[in-house]
Order: structure tokens, then C-alpha cells, then sequence
């Protein structure tokens, strides 16, 4: 969607004070664009919604992992929610201090443990009872001080998201059942090297409501009520984006509202991903054909679901608007925006409404910052794309990644 950042000046569409069509045209298409400042924006935001509890963020980098972007938000104070070794070490790579680093994920393999361990990672989110005992006795073998565990609840309650998101119901294949987690709480003794100091929840990314969130919390601290000396609660993410103008959806001051009075004597750890970086990103793409078939109007660009996966993997919307604006709106037509890709499902968007467009002409996928280059794809041996960065200023943009070259493709093949 539109804002602050990005936005039209006249007939043009800019990244804060950088016209698109001038990155393009330095760049070429398609290019993922991102607005820095727009990301520090909504992180302050974010901090804002839950002053009362004065939160430690850790950006979750499943959503963008450039570094750039790591690196910006981690010298704006805050840490990084990874969900593999890999995660981890762009994490440490731009600088993040160990003790602001969550491991989490469902299925952490033995060495991935060990590498966190050995990098003094502060908080592990188990969703396991085996991968508590493996943190347990590498703690040991490792001769390390214990390491710091919350138990990631699974509260038994379906978040109004898609399903393909939604992580918070019995049948999700993540976090731990209410009496797991009971019983390991009994247990913890059994863990000499581990320090259980805290609960994690997360339901489920893109909420369409504050309810479910707030519920799943009082779970959580049903679970905690018998043991006062754990005060950590992770409420995860799950804050919604607008990705179309008719998309009802919260605003974070709502979740603030909804969930501080309930932590205001616990530390409280969030865990926003999407949230941040989403609306601060856009994927400019170049029309290379027009056709009409069964009297449907077809544009064929360079950007795809290699590029942008999101629509063709769950149905996701994203708004498609022109670089350059039609001084003659009337003339619009509900166009299928597609790529190059040979699959049915390559669409980036259906009934989109645009002016007829000419070979060369720029589209921008809006919305794109979160889940769009870090699911990219090499499928049909196309090169992923660059990453340009619009720094803090508004006014300088740079490369923050080059696009990928044919040697790229067999860079790590065999033969």
C-alpha cells in the first residue's frame, strides 16, 4: 500500500525522495527497492503501540534477511528472532550481540543447537520436549553455562488468518500442547542445564483480530501462574499489514491495548517481522507483452513468482500500480498482471486495474518487503534479483545486493 515512503509525487511514484523509474532505469527490472527509513518508522511505532510494557524487539528475519536491513535495525537497538543456524550467523555477521539473538523453530537439528550454543545465543524458543533434553545435554557436553529456554505454547486457539499462516491451532505442527508444557514446567529439574525462564506464544502471522492474541496470553499465564520466578513472556508477532484499501485490519496500538495490561509485571519480548519491513518494500517490474485471450486482458512482465512467490503459493493480494500514472484514468481495464514463468500459477496479481501499458512501461508490486526476495527462486534458471536500498536520509540509494549472473546459476554444481 501507499504511504509516507512510498508514494506519488504528481504522476510519479517515488521511494521517499528517489523516483522509481530512475532506480530502473540505473538497475533495470525486475528490483527489489526498500525504504530504510520507512522500516525505522514502523519499528518506532511498534514501541509506541507497547510503551506500557516497554518491549526488547527482535526483528524476525524469516521476513527480509538482507543485511542492510539487519544491520539497520540492529543498530537501532533491536535483536533478532532467527529461525536457523543460518539466520543466526547474518545475524552475528552484521554485528548483533549473541545475548539478542532467539533461536527459534520447529525442528532444530543437533547441530544447529550446538552452533547457537557455542555462540552464546541468548534465548532458545523450544517446541519440543527431545530438543529440550538435546539443549540439556550439549549444554553439558559443551561445558556451557545453562542456557536460557522459553517453552513455546500452543494454546489451542485458530487466529482469523489464512491457514497456511495460523500456527496457534491444536492441528499446527508448531509449539508445545497446554499440558506439555504443564508437565515440563513439573519438570524442569530434570534440566540441570537449562535455565527455564520464560513462554513463548505465537498464533499465527497476518491477525485479523486483537481477541485471539489476547487469549493465547492468558493461557500462557495460566500455565506460569505456579511459578512466579519466570516473568519472561515472547508474545511472537502476527501484527497485520494492509495489503489492499479494503482490508479491515487492527492497528498495533490496538494489540498494545489489548495485551499490555495483562505483562505489566513481566518481561516482555516481541517479535515483529512483517510488521516492519512489508510496507517499506516494493518489487518494480517492466510490461513485456499485451494480449487479450477469452476476452481477457493480459499483462506479461519480467517480475514472476520466482521473484514474488506470496500470490501464487497462498493466494496473497498485493496492489499493482503503474510507475507513472495515466494522465487518462477512464481508459482503465482490469488486466491479469503474469510472468514469464511456465507455470499456470505465475500471476502476480488478477483484476487489476490499470491503463493499457506498452512493452517497457513499470509496474510496482506493492507490499512486497516481507516474504518476497528471502522466498525467491532460481525456478526456470532465472536469476534472482537485485536489492536497492533507500537510506535513512529519504534522498541516497545504493545496491544492497547485485542481481545474480549465469555464473551464479552452477556457481555450486558438480559435474
Amino acid at each position: 500500500m501507499l504511504n509516507d515512503s512510498i508514494h506519488y509525487v504528481q504522476s510519479e511514484l517515488y521511494c521517499d525522495d528517489v523516483p522509481v523509474s530512475a532506480i530502473a532505469a540505473d538497475i533495470g527490472t525486475p528490483v527489489y527497492i526498500y525504504s530504510l527509513k520507512r522500516i525505522l518508522d514502523n519499528l518506532q511505532r511498534i514501541r509506541t503501540a507497547f510503551a506500557d510494557v516497554n518491549p526488547h524487539i527482535h526483528y524476525s528475519a524469516k521476513a527480509n534477511a538482507n543485511l542492510t536491513i539487519l544491520r539497520t535495525l540492529i543498530n537501532a537497538g533491536a535483536g533478532i528472532d532467527a529461525v536457523s543456524a543460518g539466520e543466526i550467523h547474518k545475524a552475528l555477521l552484521v554485528g548483533t550481540k549473541p545475548e539478542d539473538i532467539v533461536f527459534a523453530g520447529v525442528g532444530k537439528t543437533r547441530n544447529e543447537i550446538r552452533y547457537a550454543l557455542e555462540q552464546n545465543v541468548g534465548w532458545f524458543n523450544v517446541e519440543n520436549a527431545l530438543e529440550l533434553q538435546h539443549i540439556n545435554d550439549l549444554t553439558a557436553e559443551l561445558k556451557r553455562e545453562p542456557a536460557r529456554v522459553a517453552l513455546r505454547l500452543n494454546p489451542d486457539i485458530t487466529a482469523a488468518t489464512h491457514r497456511y499462516i495460523a500456527t496457534g491451532h491444536k492441528a499446527a505442527k508448531f509449539g508445545l500442547s497446554i499440558q506439555t508444557v504443564k508437565d515440563l514446567l513439573k519438570k524442569r529439574s530434570q534440566f540441570p542445564h537449562v535455565k527455564l525462564e520464560g513462554i513463548h506464544i505465537h498464533i499465527g502471522s497476518q491477525l485479523h483480530n486483537t481477541a485471539a492474541t489476547r487469549r493465547a496470553v492468558e493461557v500462557a499465564l495460566e500455565c506460569l501462574a505456579p511459578y512466579p520466578e519466570i516473568r519472561t513472556v515472547n508474545i511472537g508477532g502476527g501484527m497485520a499489514v494492509r495489503y489492499s484499501t479494503d482490508e479491515d485490519i487492527p492497528k498495533w496500538e490496538d494489540f498494545g491495548a489489548a495485551i499490555s495490561p495483562l505483562l505489566k509485571n513481566y518481561h516482555v519480548i516481541l517479535e515483529p517481522g512483517r510488521s516492519l519491513v512489508a510496507d517499506a518494500g516494493i518489487l518494480a517490474i517492466s510490461v513485456l507483452y499485451f494480449k487479450e485471450q477469452g476476452g481477457e486482458p493480459i499483462l506479461i512482465t519480467d517480475g514472476s513468482m520466482a521473484e514474488l512467490i506470496r500470490p501464487a503459493l497462498y493466494e496473497a493480494h498485493h496492489e499493482i500500480v503503474p510507475v507513472t500514472k495515466s494522465p487518462s484514468p477512464d481508459t482503465d481495464l482490469n488486466f491479469h498482471v503474469v510472468g514469464p514463468v511456465c507455470e499456470s500459477a505465475d500471476a502476480l496479481g488478477h483484476n487489476i486495474s490499470l491503463a493499457r501499458m506498452e512493452p517497457g512501461s513499470l509496474l510496482a508490486v506493492l507490499t512486497a518487503g516481507a516474504y518476497g526476495m528471502v522466498m525467491s527462486s532460481n525456478y526456470n534458471q532465472r536469476l534472482r534479483p537485485p536489492e536497492v536500498v533507500v537510506e535513512t536520509d529519504g534522498k541516497s540509494w545504493r545496491l544492497a545486493r547485485r542481481r545474480e549472473t549465469w555464473e551464479d546459476l552452477t556457481a555450486t554444481e558438480i559435474f
